[in-house]
């Protein structure tokens, strides 16, 4: 449950670092969404604070810098825009992106480590690392001291050397990769593809985690692969309101600027104003009535209409949560939603 704290206790943040978890922790905040990134940027607002980079967009680890709002160079005030627009469609300037990616960023850094101590038979080692899908063991006393770390390629170095098969020679024990999650995610990129892995220590010094290859893959995949249906996405629909709508019909929703700025041009659209384009149940009545009118310039005959807008808005809310940076990677069922609605808009594109 979101709590807003005592106005004091908000104005306290004034002048300090501190960490975005701290600041969801104050309003007892456990999930950033459109609705508690609204209320706690509000309540800086009151409080006459901002935050540098923006709290919504950083990891929970980053820290921010809260600073007198009037330290911050204006920006477009809520008076310059219509009541129903939303200000989660604008795009993300470039100072709000994020900073910086830590190695404690990527989940498995903080997952804990399966290992073994150094007096554990070499065979069932081995037999872990089948039986538990794993590519690297750590040899470990107490999770602080690393001894080595046994790998499938360790374990054959082992035998094509002739050795015997202990868990002592079958061990990687020079330079092994080993990082602190604090480390800067992309200056361990070299390390990790040279290794195949990396070790990480949390912040008491003992191991927290194990980022390999397939984590980072994994990583970007969730990351990069949601924006580029949702810019597919949005690409399809300027098409199809470009080839439809005239540039009225497109000032009419242009209602986050002042009249003298309202372009008519479907490439200044904000994803909020696809729905006011389309959606004839939204509250404001001339954008319905409007909305009626350009569903039928559309000759979608074929389209269910009230499935289209329903589809549309759920794609609006994960942009949104795609925009804020939620470090959670999108649920298979979201990105199917995307994918499937994609699939919907190149059909009727073509």
């Amino acid at each position: 449950m979101t709590t807003r704290p005592h106005e004091g206790d908000v104005s306290s943040l004034k002048g300090r670092t501190v960490s975005v978890q701290e600041i969801l922790d104050l309003f007892q905040v456990r999930v950033r969404d459109h609705r508690t990134v609204h209320l706690i940027s509000q309540a800086l607002t009151d409080a006459g604070l901002t935050t540098l980079p923006d709290f919504a967009v950083c990891g929970l680890r980053s820290r921010v810098d809260v600073v007198p709002l009037a330290a911050v160079p204006a920006q477009r005030t809520p008076a310059d825009t219509d009541d129903e627009a939303d200000v989660t469609d604008e795009a993300l300037p470039s100072h709000a992106l994020p900073q910086r990616l830590l190695l404690g960023d990527i989940p498995s850094a903080r997952r804990g480590v399966v290992s073994v101590g150094p007096g554990t038979p070499l065979s069932q080692t081995t037999f872990l690392m089948r039986t538990k899908g794993l590519a690297q063991v750590p040899v470990t006393t107490g999770m602080a001291q690393v001894h080595g770390v046994i790998t499938w390629g360790s374990v054959a170095k082992m035998y094509e050397a002739g050795k015997a098969a202990t868990l002592d020679n079958a061990m990687e024990k020079d330079s092994l990769p080993v990082a602190d999650a604090r480390q800067e995610f992309f200056a361990a990129l070299p390390v990790i593809r040279e290794h195949g892995y990396l070790l990480v220590r949390g912040d008491d010094g003992c191991l927290s985690g194990i980022v390999t290859a397939a984590d980072v893959t994994d990583r970007f995949e969730g990351a990069a692969r949601p924006f580029f249906i949702v810019g597919e996405i949005e690409s399809l629909l300027r098409r199809c309101l470009g080839a439809a709508l005239d540039t009225e019909a497109i000032k009419a929703v242009q209602t986050n600027k002042k009249p003298e700025h309202r372009t008519g041009q479907v490439s200044d659209l904000m994803f909020g104003d696809y729905l006011r384009l389309l959606d004839g149940d939204q509250t404001k009545q001339s954008f319905a009535e409007r909305a009626d009118r350009n569903w039928e310039a559309l000759k979608w005959p074929n389209m269910p209409r009230e499935q289209f807008v329903g589809l549309l808005k759920r794609v609006k809310d994960i942009r949104n949560r795609i925009a804020h940076f939620d470090e959670k990677p999108l649920p298979p069922e979201m990105i199917d939603e995307l994918t499937t609605f994609a699939k919907v808009l190149r059909a009727f594109a073509s």
